[in-house]
């Protein structure tokens, strides 16, 4: 396409932005996005998705946030005071709940303790580990009261660690650290965070209609504290699809501010001259092996052989061809700082062996261990979305044509999948993970045997001490020793195979300004942005 047909078709999408589009509404301030799936769970004490996660940092706020500038930013605390032995909290009196209610500290110490417990079974109990006895009243070993955490009064916290935790700050900023009130908790019981109605709100957004599988909107919260910095009046999602093509279409319709292009979808996108954006979100994504008694994939000699036939560089650039993405062998990604440098620049990761004759004498070596000609089928789980499933058929044929592996493809909704991911039904899973805080620690202890996302259940004490030596130490050294050493046992014991670093290249309306892209927190974060007048 020459330049100034580009320009031409450019021209013509910004008036039909302009116009009578429903992707934005200047008079209105309103928006309209996707989501990739419905959000499996809004009960902030045991979410652990993405997309749920970026629901509730919509709707809720925890001690800290983050700003428009990606950075930790005053929310329900004004502000606060760290040390190696705890860290005191003084609430802002002007925070509200929806229905009017002050945000009080207690509130904290009722929904870290609720986490914490056993008997909430909660994912990310781990996350609150830096709390004084926080993992032995996980353990079932303490009672509940004895958690690190204490309303002095209404407005003041204090929290007393295990551990110094230089990075406790950014974990106050996280889903599982948000407030839950206690008596409309216990007033709500299971039906808590089913439904619009099941739900408190402090943040800057109310949940005010969620249609289950089809549609959610978010309206401006009049209750919030900072309500005057907040632009948009709503945000709409009417469409719930994890579809490239169909999201794309709809932004090409004038229908959504938004799309997150794929494969197929980019190219179109170029061809049309549309403005386009990337960005990186600091997830890795890789196969997780399922290390359960009984499975075939806890012989070494199959996850090597599979290791030594699998190169990134062929997945990323002839499967996904989407130039956001990298292919990589490091489990750490790139915006993670070491002592004075990225700290995969500090620690650059070794990669292992490769070959296909290397991965026909590790499966010749495991067939002769059983005493088996053939092996049986493997279960490789994926969701259902269309990179998902295309990269999970690169992996059959992969699998098949190298080694002559039967490889079947278990094809679920996302909530589907998390359930089985769960409950061990599988063999081999298409993972990803993405950093929760900004500390390395966030990807290192992943894999320890304590950690409830570790959901193919590796476990190895020699991973285990390195995790406790980052976790106990302060000391940039030791701990920058301690990530390297982590990143060699997941590639020499192999429980995964790491594949890329994602990041998005996308489109965005014109007239919507101010959306912040975070790696930490809510993405995209629509708290900062607003619809601009539009240009005639």
């Amino acid at each position: 396409m020459t330049h100034a047909l580009r320009i031409i078709v450019l021209s013509l999408f910004l008036c039909a932005g302009a116009g009578a589009d429903d992707a934005v509404d200047f008079a209105r301030q309103s928006i309209r996005i996707t989501l990739p799936t419905e959000p499996p769970n809004l009960n902030s004490l045991v979410s652990t998705d993405n997309v749920s996660g970026f629901v509730l940092l919509h709707v809720m706020e925890g001690l800290l946030q983050y700003s428009e500038r990606n950075t930790l930013a005053p929310g329900v605390a004004e502000r606060w005071q760290l040390r190696d032995d705890g860290a005191t909290f003084w609430l802002r009196r002007n925070a509200r709940w929806s229905d009017g209610k002050p945000v009080t500290a207690h509130d904290f110490v009722f929904a870290w303790r609720r986490a914490v417990l056993p008997a909430t079974a909660s994912q990310y109990a781990q996350i609150l580990f830096p709390l004084k006895n926080a993992e032995r009243i996980n353990r079932g070993d303490l009672p509940v009261e004895a958690l690190g955490a204490r309303a002095v009064d209404d407005y003041r916290l204090e929290v007393e660690f295990e551990r110094p935790c230089p990075y406790f700050l950014g974990l106050t900023a996280f889903v599982t650290y948000l407030p839950v009130r206690e008596d409309f908790f216990n007033q709500r019981g299971e039906r808590y965070a089913a439904d619009a109605g099941d739900l408190l709100y402090n943040g800057a957004f109310v949940l005010s209609r969620w249609t289950h599988g089809a549609r959610l909107t978010l309206n401006k919260n009049p209750n919030y504290w900072n309500a005057r910095q907040v632009h948009l009046q709503e945000i709409d999602a009417p469409y719930i699809t994890g579809d490239a093509t169909a999201t794309f279409n709809l932004f090409q319709e004038g229908s959504v501010a938004l799309a997150t292009l794929g494969t197929e979808t980019l190219n179109d996108a170029m061809e049309q001259g549309l403005p386009l954006k990337a960005f990186s979100t600091g997830a890795i994504y890789f196969l997780e092996f399922n290390m359960r008694p009984g499975r075939m994939t806890t012989r070494t000699h199959l996850r090597k052989a599979l290791q030594a036939v699998f190169a990134p560089t062929e997945l990323v650039n002839k499967v996904i061809g989407l130039p956001a993405i990298v292919p990589t062998d490091s489990f750490f990604p790139r915006i993670l700082k070491g002592r004075a440098a990225p700290l995969r620049d500090e620690n650059p990761v070794r990669p292992p062996r490769r070959g296909l004759q290397l991965a026909r004498d590790h499966l010749a070596a495991l067939k002769a261990e059983l005493g088996v000609e053939r092996l049986p089928p493997l279960v490789l789980l994926t969701s259902d979305s269309a990179r998902a499933r295309k990269e999970a058929e690169y992996y059959q044929q992969l699998f098949a044509a190298g080694l002559g592996l039967d490889v079947r493809i278990d094809s679920q909704t996302f909530k589907q999948y998390l359930d089985k991911m769960d409950r061990g039904q599988f063999d081999i899973a298409l993972a990803g993970w993405g950093p929760d805080f900004d500390d390395p620690i966030t990807f290192g202890n992943l894999f320890s045997s304590w950690n409830e996302n570790n959901r193919g259940h590796y476990r190895s004490a020699r991973y285990d001490d390195w995790v406790r030596l980052a976790e106990d130490s302060a000391d940039p050294q030791v701990r920058s020793q301690a990530f390297a050493a982590l990143q060699n046992l997941l590639i020499e014991d192999a429980p995964i195979l790491t594949a890329y670093e994602n990041g998005q290249t996308y489109v965005q309306h014109p007239q919507l300004r101010g959306v912040v892209r975070a790696i930490f927190g809510a993405d995209p974060n629509y708290r900062y942005a607003r619809v601009v007048a539009p240009e005639h």
